[in-house]
């Protein structure tokens, strides 16, 4: 089981329930959490999670994306435009990078219906684990109902795009994860772009680290991502640029092999959108199923 299919699995999947309950309008009981764990109860970033929507500060126990799949959910259906600055982890090898959700959730929105200039994920600033300092602007319009989509034909792939990024390391770490991306995805396809993104001073957080995001577009407009982020400070043994990079287009190719309409990462958002469509029938194709879909 590799990790970039299934890294969005819960065990408890504590954030769906809540959202659901949410989107249902009915109440949710969670009894006995982690009754038979030393340490019972909440952990901070699920405490964190219920405060979202007072707009609290994300905790960097679990990056932004954990949170911004939440909001990616809800926020068609909530009673204005959302407006959103999250601020925390932007990155980490845990749970999908706002870069991820940025280049595959937001095309995918669009075939649902939910569109025009008021859908933009922007990275303000960009925070690793485990310190965090990243910021992260969601915006979204209102749609109280999801359009009927048929997503049954992936098609070829035409191109890849991807960022290669470093923050508080030398610049060349992103360009060395280029060289080292390319040296495999080249000899698949000639349209292949991948832009390097070095912030710096206050835009590039507290801890220093390097990833890449990398998108395979289909000629049908298909989005299929992957991502591999470098080992957070003070956490297991670092990864060398190069590797980190190879590693990263061996997944991309792994999620083509998958096929599917839909990328591994949004699944389970595909399907909830079909589920609160109008009546006419939704249909779309998708490869194994991940534990958390």
């Amino acid at each position: 089981m590799r990790k970039q299919a299934y890294k969005s699995y819960r065990m408890s999947f504590f954030e769906k329930r809540l959202v659901l309950s949410t989107l249902s309008v009915k109440r949710v009981k969670i009894p006995n959490i982690r009754s038979k764990d030393d340490n019972l109860g909440l952990r901070d970033f699920e405490v964190s999670f219920i405060r979202l929507l007072d707009k609290h500060e994300c905790n960097v126990q679990r990056s932004i994306g954990y949170y911004l799949e939440a909001l990616l959910m809800l926020a068609p259906f909530v009673k204005t435009p959302l407006r959103a600055a999250l601020k925390g982890v932007t990155n980490d090898p845990t749970d999908p990078s706002v870069d991820l959700l940025k280049v595959t959730a937001i095309p995918l929105m669009k075939k649902f219906g939910i569109d025009g200039d008021g859908l933009e994920i922007k990275v303000l600033k960009r925070g690793m684990a485990p310190a965090g300092g990243g910021e992260v602007l969601f915006t979204c319009p209102v749609r109280r109902s999801m359009k009927p989509v048929q997503l049954t034909e992936p098609g070829k792939i035409k191109r890849i795009r991807g960022t290669a990024f470093s923050v508080r390391v030398s610049p060349q770490m992103a360009n060395r994860i280029v060289d080292s991306a390319r040296s495999i995805l080249n000899k698949f396809i000639p349209d292949i772009y991948i832009y390097t993104d070095h912030m710096k001073g206050a835009s590039s957080g507290k801890s220093p680290g390097f990833g890449l995001t990398l998108v395979a577009e289909t000629v049908n407009g298909t989005f299929l991502g992957a991502e591999v982020m470098s080992t957070p400070q003070g956490q297991g043994d670092p990864v060398l640029p190069e590797d980190l990079g190879r590693n990263c287009a061996k997944l991309l190719l792994e999620e083509i092999y998958r096929g599917g309409c839909v990328d591994s990462t949004n699944q389970s958002l595909a399907l909830l959108y079909m589920t609160l469509g109008q009546q006419d029938v939704s249909k779309s194709l998708l490869g194994p199923l991940s534990p958390y879909t």
